[in-house]
């Protein structure tokens, strides 16, 4: 479909959008007025929903602002669409067809309806236990005869983001059989820096690609290839060090992989939501099948809360009403997502790809240009090495920047007193967002730490600290497999949920297969050295400094 000159507003989507953009602009209340004027505000914004807790009562709303919200998202048809989703009906509609990542986690008795994609999901479940268990209990074996003792995912985006995060979020789990490693980047220095530090002939290679056609996953596979038969493995005993994950079966074949060790996956799930699927393989093969299907059983009860709860205490609405309000109506531009939690480290970037590649969109379902913000920027890092980096911007630059802290009351280490500190700076970093510093403050402490009243008043307005900032605190009761699997399907709701308010497609990504498509133009042209005349002058230039090198 083609965007027409005309372009959607928001108004014309949600009949009550002018009466929250009203409520925003008669809106004069500060944070701390609001928890002065509510002594049980943490109560009354708060909800628990199996292990995780949300606290979301540091932002600037009320009971108003949510019957506003709750007004859009019936405008909207939020609940239908809801079901929509879990019940595998087509919601990406310029693709034709459901987003069911849901299906690959249902369990038995489910409150949702049964998946009719069930018997193929178990069938490859089957086959995805049957492997990790003949890896962890030495079956399988490389061409030499010897015991695999490292896998290495190749793969890239959805194939290598999830996996890679729940790998190393998971790390107090791994099982000693099998060390996990991932390649994702064409730049060959992370293909070379990781196989220098293994043996071929103890090394299986996972090749994870929805069409095997990705340009940075074929390009590393056939490098591990090389790096197979350089050690003395011939053609036909490859099979024992490469398996697949793919919808194409016929370029898997003809890469090299054997059909038996080609794991399916399906059309209806798109790739930042893939790693309950088999491209989750590098997840079951470092923790066990066990912990894997907690993964699952975490994800199927956020599911089951997704469907069922009442709006107005449903985690990934109440999240996504947030970031609506925050995006649509205070001009928010970016979002901080930052774990308390050193082995949620690669949470921020798993979050960037779930988010902005589903929510970068310029057009709204229908194909027509829409003149509102769409997907803003989310970014962080684990916590808490930012306090002492970009934490500054927060406190006392000029823009707001809407922040969720993500924690765990118990840690799984022996280190309690460290934990009971970093609780405490996951803490009293939202408070002083909340809080800040008067100028009457700043000015006291400086005359307390023997400043005369001259230079209190000469420093004092560059330690003021504006406050009346907002953020969301949520609270693992520990970080498990079942817990994360919980917290992944959170945000996975989330954002589907914003996608509706905002009336786009949060499923497909047009500009990501662009960059594909130019990507491929180009390694051409730079191999064959003839530069089309037709490119930009930009690009013609960088291509033959590249080829004059």
């Amino acid at each position: 479909m083609e965007a027409t000159d005309a372009r959607a507003t928001l108004s014309q989507h949600l009949p009550h959008w002018e009466t929250l953009l009203a409520h925003k602009q008669a809106w004069n209340s500060d944070l701390n007025e609001l928890f002065q004027l509510d002594p049980h505000r943490a109560e009354h914004y708060s909800l628990q929903v199996g292990p995780l807790f949300l606290d979301y009562s540091k932002n600037h709303l009320n009971e108003t602002t949510i019957k506003h919200l709750l007004a859009l998202a019936d405008d909207c048809q939020l609940p239908q669409a809801i079901e929509k989703l879990l019940t595998g009906q087509h919601v990406n509609n310029t693709e034709d067809r459901p987003a069911w990542h849901s299906a690959l986690r249902q369990q038995p008795g489910s409150a949702l309806p049964q998946a009719s994609v069930q018997d193929e999901i178990r069938a490859a479940k089957d086959k995805m236990c049957s492997f990790v268990t003949r890896l962890h209990e030495g079956q399988w074996q490389g061409h030499s005869g010897q015991t695999i003792t490292d896998v290495v995912n190749i793969g890239i985006g959805g194939s290598d983001l999830g996996p890679r995060m729940a790998c190393k979020a998971l790390s107090d789990f791994h099982l000693p059989q099998i060390n996990v490693h991932f390649v994702a980047n064409i730049d060959g220095a992370e293909i070379h820096h990781t196989l220098k530090k293994l043996k071929p002939e103890t090394t299986l290679f996972i090749v994870a690609s929805k069409s095997f056609t990705t340009l940075e996953t074929l390009e590393n596979a056939k490098a591990a290839r090389q790096w197979i038969i350089s050690s003395g493995c011939s053609i036909d005993h490859l099979k024992h060090h490469f398996v697949g994950i793919s919808t194409n079966l016929k370029n898997a074949i003809e890469f090299g992989i054997d059909e038996e060790n080609i794991f399916p996956m399906w059309d209806w799930v798109g790739g930042r939501y893939s790693l309950w699927s088999a491209i989750g393989l590098p997840i079951a093969i470092a923790v066990g099948w066990q912990a894997f299907e907690e993964l699952l059983e975490g994800a199927s009860s956020m599911d089951e809360h997704f469907a069922t709860a009442d709006l107005k205490h449903n985690m990934p609405v109440i999240l996504a009403f947030i970031t609506f309000w925050y995006s649509q109506c205070w001009g928010a531009k970016s979002q901080a997502a930052l774990p308390y939690c050193h082995q949620l480290q690669r949470f921020p970037d798993f979050l960037q790809q779930l988010d902005m590649e589903s929510l970068g969109k310029s057009v709204n379902i229908d194909g027509e240009a829409v003149d509102y913000p769409t997907g803003i920027a989310i970014w962080g890092t684990e916590e808490s090495n930012g306090q002492h980096s970009f934490h500054q911007l927060f406190h006392q630059g000029t823009q707001m920047i809407p922040v969720d802290f993500i924690t765990s009351l118990r840690p799984n280490h022996p280190y309690t007193g460290q934990h009971q500190q970093l609780l405490a700076c996951c803490l009293s970093q939202s408070q002083a967002l909340l809080e800040g510093k008067s100028l009457a403050r700043a000015k006291q402490e400086l005359m307390d730490s023997g400043k005369s009243k001259a230079e209190a008043e000469q420093l004092a307005p560059h330690k003021v600290i504006p406050g009346n900032r907002p953020s969301n605190t949520l609270v693992l009761d520990q970080l498990t497999p079942r817990s994360l699997g919980s917290l992944i399907a959170l945000y996975e709701h989330k954002v589907y949920a914003l996608s509706v308010l905002l009336n786009i497609n949060a499923f497909d990504q047009w500009g990501v297969e662009l960059g594909k498509q130019l990507g491929t133009t180009i390694a051409g042209a730079l191999h064959s050295g003839k530069l089309p005349e037709d490119w930009d002058s930009s690009t013609r230039a960088l291509a033959k400094r590249i080829l004059d090198r």
